[in-house]
């Protein structure tokens, strides 16, 4: 299919309509797309690479602002897939990273397909700033873009005498190393989650310790043995 859209005028508004819906409900594989027109356009010259590059990034950007504005005008629980517990979980730990660390959260979640969806809903949901979200989501699809296609191109250069095999290799690389991607961002957010409990910890243990300090400090001077003071 994708062999034969390659060559077509129609392809850079179909892409453009698909980046844009996955940008806010994760039904269509975009990554998948971008891969493999991206590797036979190493082979035939079509799709122009950078035509894709200003779809997909154009269409990415306008799904992901879609849903921030979604998630500022409706909420988190409007529709029924967005009550699911698993999606509520994934929507509760966007949360909480948007409150530690909303820039990295934006400029990562766009690696993680439902990641980037629900950070993209809360980021709107909890009033975080428009503009700022703008700019960090800009920067993340412009790297997601070229990161996407270089896969497509380097995957597709292992096989010269067989475009569809290199779209082939293209794609399962593409989804293994996604994996990889997925599962590393999720490791490190855990693991500054980790840090922030116990440095939350630590200091909420230190807090009492330091009461009596104050305490001592209060009443310097005065004669502790007599209640009167």
């Amino acid at each position: 299919m994708l062999e034969h859209a390659a060559g077509q005028p129609w392809i850079y508004p179909v892409l453009l309509v698909f980046f844009f819906i996955d940008g806010f409900a994760t039904i269509l594989p975009s990554e998948t797309a971008i891969v493999g027109l991206s590797a036979l356009s190493l082979h035939s010259g079509e799709p122009n690479l950078w035509i894709l590059g200003a779809t997909a990034l154009v269409g990415a950007m306008a799904g992901d602002n879609m849903a921030y504005m979604l998630g500022r005008k409706i909420g988190l629980t409007r529709w029924k897939w967005m009550r699911r517990p698993k999606v509520q979980k994934m929507f509760a730990w966007a949360q909480y990273e948007l409150d530690k660390r909303g820039a990295v959260l934006i400029f990562t979640a766009r690696y993680i397909p439902w990641g980037r969806v629900a950070v993209n809903y809360v980021a709107g949901q909890t009033g975080f700033r428009h503009r700022t979200f703008f700019w960090l989501d800009a920067f993340a699809c412009i790297t997601w873009v070229g990161y996407s296609i270089g896969i497509g191109l380097l995957a597709g250069q292992w096989v010269h005498h067989n475009p569809l095999l290199g779209v082939g290799i293209a794609v399962a690389f593409a989804v293994v190393l996604g994996i990889v991607v997925d599962h590393a961002l999720r490791w490190w957010h855990k693991y500054l989650e980790k840090k922030d409990q116990a440095r939350e910890a630590a200091a909420s243990s230190a807090a009492p310790a330091a009461e009596p300090n104050l305490s001592q400090k209060a009443v310097a001077g005065a004669d502790l043995s007599n209640p009167a003071g």
